[in-house]
């Protein structure tokens, strides 16, 4: 999640801390952002404002305690700042979405909010209706996750994984749903690996809710998503491929570390994976409408496998 610029932060930062006395630090950076680091220098510089004058008596009062951090002597800034008019439509056009698939004890609460934000927003709340999100995923599949976080029961998924090209039978303890970019998440405790995974739903071959309850251990915590999806690990390997205008999708099938436009409406991706024989495999199946830049072995490892084929064709 990028931070909003330091100007904005600080304007909500102290009627968000007015409401909250004894708010702990890390609890109040993870909202906003930034790190505890970051958030002490914010309330510094909010230490520093207050009215004109500019004695001791006023300026806001910053006061920490332990871990702990309460904010007074603000009540002219009491109150956030209204949404203008664009911030308005996306939040109501983020929480219509989010209605489409909650998490069990979701809905009340969702539906909550947007009233309140629709009665607030005003001529922005009639503008939103005529933005629509899809949500890519099977309404079945999604049905039967919300059902069995409902109800706390295991699911049994048939799960395609693109990387290996198969599909894979897994146990999953549900934990929660996100939505991203239009796309639907499970995050759950997956039986067969014994951690935490994210399932994409549109990935979803079948799936069973299973009369066994939904039982993930204490050490099952939630992924903090704040830095993204998918975090590849340090020792996954770098890979870069320009894709035409017929490979475009790649982008947006496969998690891309970064995705830059190039000449004549093609793509510059670059990818990180422990397991570089699926992309093998996809840059044989792209053609013409893809290849691998680098790491250079990798493209001549891929020139190879296209000149194996082509001599296997050429025998028959």
């Amino acid at each position: 999640m990028t931070p909003p610029p330091r100007l904005s932060r600080l304007l909500a930062l102290v009627p968000y801390l007015l409401g909250r006395p004894h708010a702990p630090v890390e609890d109040v950076a993870k909202t906003f952002g930034v790190s505890v680091d970051q958030l002490h220098k914010d309330l510094k510089l909010v230490w520093m404002c207050g009215l004109p004058g500019y004695f001791p008596g006023d300026l806001i009062e910053v006061e920490f305690e332990g871990d702990t951090v309460t904010v007074s002597n603000a009540d002219t800034i009491a109150r956030p700042l209204r949404l203008a008019a664009d911030e308005a439509v996306a939040l109501l056009v983020g929480l219509r979405t989010l209605a489409q698939v909650p998490g069990p004890g979701e809905q009340e609460v969702i539906a909550r909010t947007l009233a309140k934000v629709e009665s607030a927003a005003g001529d922005a709340a009639a503008v939103s209706t005529a933005v629509t999100v899809d949500v890519e995923a099977d309404t079945a599949v999604v049905e039967a996750v919300r059902d069995a976080l409902a109800r706390e029961r295991r699911l049994h998924l048939s799960y395609y994984v693109p990387n290996r090209d198969e599909t894979t039978e897994r146990d999953v303890d549900p934990i929660r749903l996100h939505v991203v970019a239009g796309r639907t998440y499970l995050e759950g405790w997956c039986r067969n690996v014994d951690d935490v995974r994210l399932f994409r739903l549109d990935r979803v071959v079948h799936v069973s809710v299973l009369d066994v309850a939904a039982d993930p251990p204490a050490e099952a915590e939630p992924r903090d998503l704040s830095e993204g999806l998918f975090r590849p690990s340090p020792d996954d390997e770098s890979v870069v491929m320009d894709l035409t205008p017929a490979g475009r999708w790649v982008a947006d099938y496969y998690p891309c570390e970064s995705v830059e436009e190039i000449a004549d409406g093609g793509l510059r991706v670059t990818l990180r994976t422990p397991d570089t024989r699926w992309v093998r495999r996809l840059a044989l199946r792209l053609g013409s409408s893809g290849r691998v830049v680098l790491p250079a072995d990798l493209a001549s490892q891929v020139r190879n496998d296209a000149e194996a084929a082509l001599r296997a064709y050429a025998l028959e």
